[in-house]
């Protein structure tokens, strides 16, 4: 069953990232000459078809807060079927259209194109939703090309992983364990200002540059080889995963990037298929319990999935045949 909310979470995660750049840079900032290149957005070749080329030059910006709206949409998990291809032309409109584009949003392009074969035959109203039984076997085709997307996007996050690891070795600061010495000073890329009381000693000392170095080389080589590792070892992996892109994000300040990779890590280390059973607060707990005392609403029916043409189910809720018949009981009495 590919329509679960873990991949819900990842497509969640990767509109997060593009929308927090898009959202909180200004249009002059992201629309810009850059020399030797041009006035962007670029639009040659493919760029061409980007949202941003198609609009006049004076509505990039009410262009970008659409855009933005739209990645609301497809980070509230509503209606993914709907948002699939809107999310992936977005994405690629941001990257290939805007001055400051980074490696985040390239993996965005590359992984929201991907969970669009998943999304394109999702079933649900909510990607947050629980995956109705027997959804697979009625929509079988769509199952297969959802799975195939998921699969799709793990191998990519492993080859990235590989890449990302190998291509650095040849590099004699990355062999030595002196590289994040000279990127923990970096004016662009070192740590801010509150933190360099923490990172400094750390950056000073021969053991900790190293570790600091060769580290995110080892959980880089282990998440490559992750599909090949039983699971135990996958969640020790995504935990590492989580934890190296989250300090990247607070030390250089990238967190699109640490969003599209965190994102691809959720698809990568989860099992496939998996769901995630979240325990709302006992206080939620009780406001719903409360609510089932209304009359005739009582054992409510409601997978979030629209009856398809020709399914006898009543589009309305309905109270289950086995509920007690005669009043409610009173707010609090536990049923």
């Amino acid at each position: 069953m590919p329509w679960t909310n873990v991949y819900g979470l990842a497509r969640t995660l990767l509109a997060l990232g593009t929308l927090g750049t898009m959202a909180f840079s200004s249009t002059g900032t992201l629309f810009r000459p850059v020399a030797t290149q041009g006035h962007y957005p670029i639009c040659t070749g493919p760029m061409r078809a980007g949202v941003f080329c198609l609009a006049p030059e004076d509505g990039l910006t009410a262009t970008r807060w659409l855009c933005v709206l739209v990645l609301l949409v497809v980070a509230s998990g509503w209606r993914p079927r709907w948002t699939a291809l809107p999310h992936a032309w977005v994405s690629f409109s941001f990257f290939s259209g805007i001055a400051i584009a980074d490696g985040g949003d390239q993996v965005t392009v590359v992984l929201s194109s991907l969970l669009a074969l998943t999304a394109l035959g999702d079933p649900r109203r909510w990607h947050w939703r629980a995956p109705r039984e027997g959804a697979a076997s009625r929509h079988r085709r769509a199952a297969l090309l959802g799975a195939t997307g998921l699969v799709l996007v793990r191998v990519q996050m492993s080859f990235l992983y590989f890449q990302s690891c190998v291509a650095k070795l040849p590099h004699a600061e990355w062999a030595d364990g002196t590289a994040m010495w000279y990127w923990g000073h970096s004016l662009a890329f070192g740590a801010p200002g509150p933190l360099r009381p923490l990172v400094d000693p750390v950056l000073a000392a021969p053991l900790g540059v190293a570790l600091l170095t060769w580290v995110p080389l080892l959980i880089e080589i282990g998440l490559a080889a992750s599909l090949l590792l039983a699971q135990r070892w996958r969640w020790r992996l995504f935990a590492a995963g989580v934890l190296l892109h989250l300090s990247i994000a607070v030390m250089m300040g990238l967190w699109s990037f640490a969003l599209a990779m965190i994102g691809g890590l959720v698809v990568l280390c989860f099992p496939l298929g998996s769901h995630l059973h979240v325990t709302p607060p006992e206080a939620v707990r009780a406001l719903l319990r409360r609510g089932t005392a209304v009359p005739n609403l009582t054992a409510v029916e409601d997978d979030g999935v629209e009856p398809e043409a020709g399914d006898e189910r009543k589009p309305l809720r309905h109270a289950s045949p086995s509920a007690p018949s005669g009043p409610p009981a009173p707010a609090g009495s536990g049923r």
